[in-house]
């Protein structure tokens, strides 16, 4: 009996080792594969990672910035051709056959001896384009001057559909009037009549940015020289009155440590007719244009004047604190759209309202950054918008 239950006992341990002996195979065997596994799961994330870092890397290189201005020293290589998107057909827009006897008659009899302050706007894009946002910064021109007059130079609102865009303030008793531009009579005896000649016959290249944009650049100073008065884009929203503002251009940005000036910004001109830096500017346009950097027959180009004739006997002009018409630049123009969500963004745009109520005279809306964001209710651009409307339909709407 015991001679059976060790034989039992001695066959269940050598089962158990065998088992055991199994189970060791079974596990180194495992224990490789496994091994092998990693190291293959870590020789392929080394070639993926190299790899991706090096897509990366060319991706990173490619994507470059867009910034609103470009240095003055860019400049582009170009040859001199008329590309479609600039064709000549453009200077239709500014005036066509027959328009001068018409559009200087028109001017004059606008801008009668009751008007307190002269606005005018230019518009280039076709007249539905003439959105929301344009027409607030024409109801903000009436709050802060009931009595004052707006031109808008365009072809395009100067239609039916134009009219219907305006009636609301003609209806209410606000003069405003769309009159098609004659920009060959504003630039004549400038040296932009020969500059003009020289687009019109192909002698001169106009460049790879919109040729109305620059003429739109040309014509609010050509307008200014010839009639004075204020001209505003149609993304500037007043603030309160321009009466006792004169000869005035905004700076835009400061050198942070003079505080001087740095560069203008020609969205706000407020001059007397026949005033010497408008004349200068013309002067400037026609011999330095370059249709290929974008800023350089705007922005750019009244710095330079300014710079070249600031304290000059005869240029008597005030240059204008950025908190004048500048107070928030484009990068920071989205807060004031949007509801605060936290109290130091709170903070901050308190900061900024009340600086505009103390100091501004009219706020910049950078419309080619802003016209995407919606005016949220409650926002401090709801705020304004509401301060500063004389019709006030759907503010809180881009």
């Amino acid at each position: 009996m015991d001679n059976v239950i060790a034989k039992k006992v001695t066959a269940m341990f050598n089962h158990r080792r065998l088992n055991r002996s199994r189970s060791s195979l079974f596990t180194a065997f495992a224990s490789s594969v496994i091994s092998l596994i990693v190291f293959t799961i870590l020789i392929v994330s080394h070639v993926l990672v190299r790899d991706f870092s090096q897509v990366v890397t060319i991706e990173i290189k490619t994507v470059v910035p867009y910034l609103p201005l470009r240095s003055e020293k860019e400049q582009s290589n170009y040859t001199i051709t008329v590309t479609e998107s600039n064709n000549l057909h453009v200077l239709e827009v500014f005036g066509g056959r027959d328009v001068s006897e018409k559009f200087q008659q028109r001017v004059i009899e606008f801008l009668r001896d009751d008007c307190k302050v002269n606005f005018m706007m230019t518009w280039i894009s076709p007249a539905v384009m003439f959105g929301k946002r344009e027409v607030l910064s024409v109801e903000s021109v009436f709050k802060s001057h009931p009595k004052g007059c707006l031109i808008i130079l365009s072809s395009t609102m100067d239609s039916p559909l134009g009219f219907r865009i305006l009636k609301p303030f003609l209806d209410r008793g606000y003069r405003v009037i769309a009159i098609t531009p004659d920009l060959p009579f504003l630039l004549k005896d400038t040296a932009g009549e020969s500059w003009l000649e020289e687009i019109q016959t192909g002698k001169r290249d106009p460049g790879k940015i919109s040729l109305a944009q620059n003429l739109s650049n040309l014509m609010r100073l050509a307008y200014l020289f010839k009639f004075g008065g204020v001209y505003l884009d149609t993304d500037m929203i007043v603030l309160k009155s321009f009466k006792h503002l004169r000869n005035v251009i905004g700076a835009q940005t400061l050198e942070s440590v003079s505080r001087n000036w740095t560069r203008l910004n020609n969205a706000v001109l407020i001059f007397d007719k026949n005033h010497p830096l408008l004349l200068k500017c013309i002067q400037e346009f026609a011999l330095t244009f370059n249709g290929n950097v974008w800023g350089h027959n705007g922005p750019y180009l009244v710095s330079r004047v300014a710079r070249s004739v600031e304290g000059t006997e005869g240029y008597n002009f005030t240059i204008m604190r950025p908190s004048t018409f500048y107070s928030v630049n484009w990068v920071e123009i989205e807060k004031l759209f949007k509801v605060p969500r936290t109290e130091k963004d709170l903070k901050r745009v308190k900061v900024k309202v009340l600086e505009m109520q103390r100091r501004g005279y009219g706020l910049h809306l950078w419309n080619k950054f802003s016209s995407k964001f919606v005016i949220e209710q409650g926002s401090a651009m709801d705020k304004i918008v509401s301060d500063h409307c004389v019709i006030c339909e759907n503010v809180s709407v881009s």
